[in-house]
Parts: structure tokens; sequence; C-alpha cells
């Protein structure tokens, strides 16, 4: 077994009143107490400002509600969830849009900034609900101290299972004395949602899920079907599909789409050479060892660090920027440089994604979803998988994790895909490494109202991309997704490979 370090383990579990144009109008479902405080069905609003990195944010009401920890046992210890409002510009339709962040992990009120223009249209007259999952952002969050601590990530002793194993415990240990474990998987934010569109007092709501956002649309939709109006699926994960089971196997197609591009680009090739017998001579060298310490500036900081280049920072690079084809262009120049010995450009920007993962994700909450969901179900990596990029690392980093980790139960019908005449719009990037266009495909072929649009030249959460808002927004405003024209996606394309330093060439 390849060792594993605990940086893995946290990039494994895991990869939105009243005034518009024309003057104050009333707001379906909204009404301002004397105070001036929202009220949307029982719930009281406060304004608040949702941040984004960069400093841009986005206007909002944010208030809180308390729901069980356990639903089978309401009298029991009671868990408040953060919940965001961003309201409509003008007249309101009374159907809202909860937006279900990805992970599992990801809070949605803090990711929903980076999304908001995708919502800019359909924000005209539909009010934007962001209900962070339990065990992320404000809804008790299960944060693992340890596996965010810099310096036991990059302590090299700690590149085993055996590790990983010991800093999930103490995870565990940590967080079990104001968390019930078991209870904050899957089926338990759908029982959520469901008591928050019952507290807003509203008689159907549209569900737009990213990635793993998206089998939650699918679950509360099957779990309360009348009161779902439409679903937007972006990054689609079946219902059939165990997480984690294909992961090395889709970055491996989406890593050779991007190689392929440079070999056929003049300038990437000449300048560069071949990024997959690079990759080859990069990975050999770090498996071999014995390379000396490498000094190299914190993207995040801006410290100096001193640190070993190893495999794990080339894995964990190579996932995280196929996510983006933007970023992905620059990987035959920083592979490049890696197969010259000069790592400081892969030491800084895994460290810096890294980060940014691990400040973003609720581990504990992202295993509390494994664990209970998908790890009982995964089967043996197929032969030769030792010989992608993410190996069999992923499925034995799930495995040991949750083999101490508290697991929950999940509802009979949890893989039944979804069917009926419910509409849905399923959106996938041509280039995504984590949730292919043929997820997308097996979702919509059950059902009798859906429509699959791939988005040429992109990568994963695509909902952004080009004029994908206004489709967006005109699926939801008729749930005829038929009858969207969608020539405009046509104009999208990849970013060209990176031919050097100043990007690439004309």
């Amino acid at each position: 077994m390849k060792p594993l370090p605990p940086t893995f383990a946290l990039l494994a579990s895991a990869l939105l009143l009243a005034a518009c144009e024309g003057g104050p109008r009333q707001q379906v479902g909204i009404h301002a107490d004397a105070a001036g405080r929202l009220h949307y069905g029982e719930l009281s609003f406060e304004p608040c400002a949702l941040a984004a990195p960069g400093g841009s944010s986005v206007e909002a009401q944010c208030t809180t509600y308390e729901v069980p920890e356990d639903h089978a046992s309401p009298d029991g210890r009671r868990i408040s969830l953060s919940i965001a409002l961003v309201p409509a510009r003008g007249m309101a339709a009374p159907d809202p849009v909860y937006m279900i962040a990805g992970g599992p992990g990801q809070s949605a009120i803090e990711s929903f900034p980076m999304v908001a223009d995708a919502f800019s249209d359909v924000s005209r007259n539909r009010h934007v609900v962001l209900v962070d999952a339990r065990g992320t952002g404000g809804s008790n969050p299960l944060h693992c101290s340890g596996f965010n601590d810099d310096d036991a990530l990059a302590d090299p002793a700690n590149d085993d299972l055996a590790a990983v194993v010991r800093m999930t415990e103490a995870c565990r240990d940590e967080l079990a004395q104001r968390a019930d474990l078991r209870h904050y998987a899957t089926g338990d934010h759908v029982r959520d949602l469901e008591l928050v569109r019952q507290a807003l007092g509203v008689e159907q709501v549209n569900l737009v899920g990213v990635s793993y956002g998206t089998r939650v649309a699918q679950q509360y939709a099957a779990t309360y079907p009348a009161q779902t109006r439409a679903l937007v699926l972006d990054s689609v994960v079946p219902n059939t599909l165990v997480l984690g089971q294909e992961h090395a196997r889709n970055l491996e197609d989406a890593l050779d789409a991007q190689f392929a591009r440079c070999r056929d680009d003049q300038a990437c090739l000449a300048n560069l050479g071949d990024p997959r017998a690079q990759l080859a001579t990069v990975r050999e060298r770090l498996r071999a060892g014995g390379i000396a310490p490498v000094r190299y500036r914190d993207p995040v900081s801006g410290e100096w660090r001193e640190e070993v280049p190893r495999e794990i920072h080339l894995v964990s690079l190579l996932r995280l920027y196929a996510y983006h084809p933007s970023m992905a262009a620059t990987l035959p120049l920083l592979l490049h440089e890696a197969s010259q010995e000069r790592y400081e450009s892969l030491l800084a920007q895994s460290r810096m994604l890294t980060t940014q993962v691990g400040d973003s994700m609720a581990m504990g909450m992202g295993l509390s979803v494994s664990c209970t969901d998908d790890v009982h179900e995964l089967a043996d990596p197929p032969q030769g998988e030792d010989a992608t990029v993410l190996g069999t690392l992923l499925v034995d980093a799930m495995r040991a994790q949750c083999s101490v980790w508290p697991r929950g139960t999940r509802a009979e019908g949890f893989r039944e895909p979804l069917s009926g005449a419910l509409p849905v719009l399923a959106v996938s990037g041509e280039h995504d490494p984590v949730t292919p266009p043929r997820y997308g495909d097996a979702v919509v072929e059950r059902l009798a109202n859906a429509r699959h649009l791939v988005l040429p030249g992109q990568g994963h959460s695509v909902l952004g991309a080009g004029c994908m808002p206004k489709l967006f927004a005109q699926f939801l405003e008729t749930t005829d997704a038929a009858s969207l024209d969608a020539g405009c996606l046509e104009r999208l394309s990849a970013q060209p490979p990176f031919a050097g330093n100043y990007g690439w060439e004309p």
C-alpha cells in the first residue's frame, strides 16, 4: 500500500427587500415589521453581507433556525442552521430558489459570493435561500483542527494510513463532544431543507445543486416531490454513483485531454515538451526521494518556507488544477519546471490549494456523509489503477478513515435514480475531472422532462460560464428545458495551454 499523507485525506474527503428599478414593490412571502426587520414566513432576518474573496460582498439577510440533531428524536439535542436570504430585486415569484453547495463539506453561504453572478438573472424575480448544511459554515461546523494544522500536514512522518487514522480518531473524539456524528449525512440535510421550507411558508422550492449538492437536490426531489418545482443540476452526481469510486479514472481522462491539447499546440510542445512524459519523470523522482529541501514563498501568507517536494504535492496540484481549464492550462509549464528540478512553483501552488480546501471544507461533515452514504459500497480499484495519478489513495483513505468514524443510517431507496416528469436542467463541463458529462447523461435518461447541456471546453461548476446564467433563469421561468436556445454555448472554448511563462502564444 502506498503511503498516504493527511494532506491527501483532507483533499479526498474532498474534490445566495425590496426594490427594483421602478421603486419599492411588495415581495411575496416577505414583510417588514415596525423596526424594519424582514420576516419571511416564521423566520426573522437581519441585514448581513456575504463576503467573497478579493473584498467584494453580496448584500443579504441572515438568520438561524433550530432543528433536531436527530430527526427521529425531536425532543433531543437541537442545532442551529445558519440561513441567508438574497431577496429578489423585483416582484418575487412564490417559489424561491435553494442553492445547495458541494463538497461534501462546503458552506452554501460562504460559497455563494463566488457564484453570485450566475444567479444575477434568476434573482430579478426569485428569492435565493442559502441553508448551510448541518456540519458546515455556521450550522454547528465540523472542522477537524488537526487536519488543518499546517505543521502536521507537512510532517513527512505522517505519510502513512496509520497517521491518517490517528488524526481521524482525534477529530472524531474532539467533535463528538458537541455532535452526534451519525446525523450529519445527506438524508439529514434533506430533512433540514424541508423544515426550512415549511418555516418559510412556501408551497414549493426550486433546487440548484452544485457537484455533491446535485445529489442532495435529487434526494430532496425524490423524498418531497410535491414540494419540488424544478431542479438545476450543475456538475451532476448520479444517485447510483459511489463517491470516490471513479475519481482516479476521471482525473486521468481529464489530464489526457489537457495534455493532448499541449501536444497539438506547436508552441506548447516545442517550448515545454510533452507534459505526459514530464509527469512520468517528475513522479519517478519524487517517489525515489532524496531531494533536498526547497525554499519557496508561501503564496497565501508571503512567508518563506522550506520543504521537501513529495509526490503528494504533485497529486494535489494535478487534481485541483484539473477542476478549472484556465488553471489546467498552466500544468504543462509547471511540469516542465519540475522536470528541470525547479520545484518552487509546485510547492507554492500545492500549499495554496490545500490551504484553500482546508479553509472551505468541513472535513468532519464530509466524513459523516462519506461513511454513511458510500464507503461500505466501495469496490476494490480495478487492475491498473495504481498507474494513475491518483492511484488507490482516495479509496484507501476513505476506507481507513471510515473504519473509525461513526456511521448513520441511509434512507431506503437512496441509490434509486430520480425518475418521473419533474422539470430538470442538467449542465456539465466538457473537461470536468470529477463529474464528467456521462454522469449528466445517465441522470436525464430516466427523466421525461429533462435536458442535459455540455459546455465546450469547461471544467467543474459551470453555471456561471458564458450565457449559462440567462439559460438558467429562462429555465426557472418556464420549466421547459427543451425550449432553451442553447446555441450561445457554442462560443465557449477551453483556454489554450501555456507555452511559456507569459501564457499562450497568439
